[in-house]
């Protein structure tokens, strides 16, 4: 399984990242996921989200993600990308793209992920 996973302070271009995907010609299907700052977190109104992380771990635990995926789907490949720093509502934070045979495989995978990482990845976030 191919694995791509940047944490970075750049913005996320959401369709440079669709035109950029790569896939064999045995596959059928092509998720993705884009997390987008809302403007009200815990019944507040905020403006933007501010994301710290502890890199070295937060890459760790993302590839321990990515090693459960490849034993329970067949999955060609996923990329996925989470932006640090202030992050302004309606601006995709999180990027999650899952190229698999079909799109069963390909959605849970995708929901699997962002489900783990929820749980285990040292990414903070403090509204402004």
């Amino acid at each position: 399984m191919k694995r791509e996973l940047t944490i970075t302070t750049e913005p996320l271009d959401e369709a440079k990242l669709v035109t950029q995907r790569e896939m064999s010609h045995e596959m059928g299907a092509a998720v993705y996921f884009a997390g987008v700052v809302r403007a009200t977190e815990d019944g507040k109104t905020i403006s933007a989200i501010d994301y710290e992380a502890f890199k070295p771990m937060a890459e760790r635990q993302f590839h321990l993600i990515f090693d459960q995926v490849e034993k329970r789907w067949p999955i060609e490949a996923i990329r996925l990308i989470h932006r640090l720093g202030i992050v302004k509502v309606n601006e995709p934070s999180l990027w999650v793209e899952v190229i698999a045979p079909h799109r069963g495989e390909a959605f849970a995978a995708c929901q699997f992920v962002i489900d783990e990482m929820k749980k285990v990845v040292p990414i903070w976030k403090k509204c402004r």
